[in-house]
């Protein structure tokens, strides 16, 4: 069964509207986690418009679940996940403008550079995932993954999420499906995340059962809305079981 982890940021976006502690972001996590959440996600921006770095290192001396660290690998980003010694970084090939992850890594423009900073991860046993675009990712691509070293990749999934409930979901996850189970032949581990929400989870997880874990934020915590955190943490659990 893949785990669940709860990206909190939209949390930390409601807090820094009124410039206060309310929501208290870090008691939030913990009442998530006690809610049955597996792990924790966050994603730290230059301009700190959501999760900021302090709320990092709190989160960190707070939790016991797996912590994953999302963002683009420049040095700030490696020397805050080395130091509060997160269990995973994500890492996406973000601009700082963009306003959510919107692309995956073009691994054979990238391959020097991806190899340093998973090598550099590895020597302080942080595992790694590489966020892919399934629509745009090349049979180069394919070959050079293995040799960056990663432990997982994330299927970024919004491709799928915009073809559910149309004619076209069974053809879009063939795409999916194909590309995750060349991954999973080279060895590495299969994360999923962006846009999965309560009425196309179960069917993605069923498609692909080799997925390790989703990292879903925004839908999450609008169904926590209707719902309750509570039974939106039960909902999204029910799906992956």
């Amino acid at each position: 069964m893949a785990t669940l982890s709860v990206n909190v940021n939209k949390l930390a976006t409601l807090r820094n509207s009124r410039g206060k502690h309310n929501p208290d972001v870090v008691k939030s996590v913990l009442d998530i986690i006690s809610y049955g959440a597996q792990g924790i996600t966050v994603h730290p921006r230059p301009d700190g418009r959501h999760i900021r770095k302090d709320d990092v290192y709190q989160i960190a001396g707070a939790i016991q679940v797996e912590f994953n660290i999302e963002g683009y690998p420049d040095r700030n980003l490696l020397n805050l996940v080395k130091d509060v010694k997160a269990a995973q970084c994500t890492m996406v090939p973000d601009p700082p403008h963009v306003i959510t992850s919107n692309a995956g890594w073009a691994i054979e423009k990238n391959v020097d550079f991806l190899r340093d900073v998973i090598t550099e991860l590895h020597d302080v046993g942080i595992r790694t995932s590489l966020f892919i675009d399934p629509y745009n990712f090349s049979p180069k691509d394919l070959e050079l993954l293995e040799s960056t070293g990663t432990d997982r990749v994330e299927l970024y999934t919004e491709a799928y999420a915009e073809a559910y409930g149309s004619a076209d979901v069974a053809r879009v996850l063939d795409v999916y499906k194909s590309v995750a189970t060349s991954i999973n032949e080279l060895g590495i581990d299969l994360n999923a995340g962006h846009d999965l929400n309560l009425a196309n989870l179960r069917h993605f997880v069923t498609a692909i059962p080799t997925i390790k874990e989703v990292s879903i934020g925004h839908a999450l915590i609008c169904d926590a809305l209707q719902f309750g955190m509570t039974e939106t943490i039960a909902r999204y659990l029910a799906c992956l079981r």
